[in-house]
């Protein structure tokens, strides 16, 4: 792999933007201060971004790698170092009745303290973990360690995703134009996440991973990588589309019978394994309690069509008669909600299966009850990007997208390292 000239200028490049975006984080934090609380979503973040909002989280107060830890980065931390039940960690207070039928059922015998951890999924810890073993040498205390392995963990898979969106890409766009998409994926203005303690980095490795694979038909792997992108994040279990039109081509609508003869079951197999995967954690007491900390905390869901229209219809009064920095956030969020859409239209043509499983997590993202992270959600979504380097071949664009691309993640890139909203 390394024998490929662009291939090595991929990994040179990505070192230089782990530390780029690490050290400028740094640097900001050190040179200015913002004024607080963040009015971005005014109904909430006003009381979560004061100058104490953090007190009592110490996941978020360690001040080792801080600037890379915010937000859901404490419940990723608590869970690979003391599990889902940690003590430290910030729970929440659900009243059980709510999600049984019976009416006789006692309201305080029914009140249980749940830790938030419970709304993330095991993948991503389980991989800090593991990597936390070899770091223990250093000496540093558990929650540090396990930062650096977060950091570590997430890093590694912008590596492999920006490796296999250039393989994604080559086949259209060619070496430069696949060069172009890897690029973009890392300064699109969500991309910081990438390297962040957050989930982008390692579900963007394992998802673009898998259809990388599966274009080859290396049938296995891609499943393999499935299965850990589905437990990674739920819509993970989105691959199984891709994987299913490849399959579907192969055999040929009219000859679907085949699909039950012996060539192709194994394939039917590696095919419905990440749904598998995903509906046994579904089942499991892990899966269940995920549902309810979702619903009583989180207000999210699968599809809840009404509770996003009504969030959707505030975004857009929010983008276009709020003004200060409500507005500036929401204009964000709608602008690259459609982009997104936009590309997968340019690119279903050429990429279907690429193109179905992009449109999947937009729309997943877009339904799921509350409209904020949509930027940082389109990062998993390849058609994004193959659609910016297509258009990439003009170079007045190039040069235009890479400015405004840098600007935005500069200023998202501080917010996060000071504790404020950035999606």
């Amino acid at each position: 792999m390394f024998k490929n000239k662009t291939i090595r200028n991929i990994v040179f490049l990505w070192l230089a933007w782990v530390l780029i975006v690490i050290g400028y984080q740094a640097w900001a934090a050190a040179r200015m201060q913002p004024q607080r609380p963040d009015y971005a979503r005014p109904f909430w973040t006003p009381r979560e971004t004061t100058a104490l909002a953090q007190a009592g989280k110490p996941y978020l107060l360690e001040p080792f790698m801080n600037q890379q830890v915010c937000w859901d980065s404490e419940f990723y931390l608590s869970i690979a170092v003391a599990g889902y039940e940690d003590p430290l960690v910030t729970k929440a207070e659900v009243n059980l009745n709510q999600f049984d039928d019976d009416p006789l059922n006692d309201y305080q015998r029914n009140m249980r303290s749940i830790p938030l951890s419970y709304a993330f999924f095991p993948f991503y810890p389980a991989m800090i973990w593991l990597f936390m073993w070899p770091l223990k040498l250093l000496g540093m205390n558990a929650i540090a360690t396990a930062t650096l392995a977060a950091v570590i963990v997430s890093a590694l898979g912008a590596l492999g995703g920006m490796i296999a969106l250039y393989d994604l890409a080559r086949g259209e766009l060619e070496d430069s134009g696949a060069w172009r998409a890897a690029f973009y994926l890392i300064i699109f203005p969500s991309g910081f996440f990438l390297t962040m303690v957050y989930t982008e980095g390692l579900f963007v490795g394992l998802a673009f991973g898998s259809l990388a694979l599966l274009m080859r038909r290396k049938w296995v792997w891609a499943a393999i990588l499935a299965v850990c992108a589905a437990l990674t994040r739920s819509v993970g279990v989105a691959l199984v589309v891709p994987m299913g039109v490849v399959l579907l081509r192969e055999v040929g609508l009219r000859n679907l019978k085949a699909l039950f003869s012996r060539p192709y079951l194994g394939k039917v197999g590696l095919t419905l394994l990440p749904l598998a995967a995903f509906l046994a954690w579904k089942i499991s007491p892990l899966g269940q309690t995920f549902d309810i900390i979702q619903a009583a905390w989180f207000g999210r869901g699968f599809l809840e069509f009404g509770k996003s229209w009504e969030s959707w219809k505030y975004a857009f009064d929010q983008a276009f008669h709020s003004g200060g920095p409500s507005m500036a956030y929401h204009m964000m969020e709608m602008f690259f909600s459609v982009v997104a859409l936009i590309a997968c239209v340019f690119t279903f043509k050429r990429h279907p299966e690429i193109t179905l499983f992009s449109l999947t997590v937009i729309l997943f993202a877009l339904f799921s009850g509350d409209i904020q992270g949509m930027y940082r959600y389109v990062l998993a979504a390849p058609s994004l990007f193959l659609f910016l380097s297509r258009l990439g071949r003009n170079e007045a664009f190039d040069r235009a997208w890479t400015i405004a691309s840098l600007l935005l993640m500069g200023i998202n890139a501080y917010l996060f390292a000071l504790d404020m909203w950035a999606g």
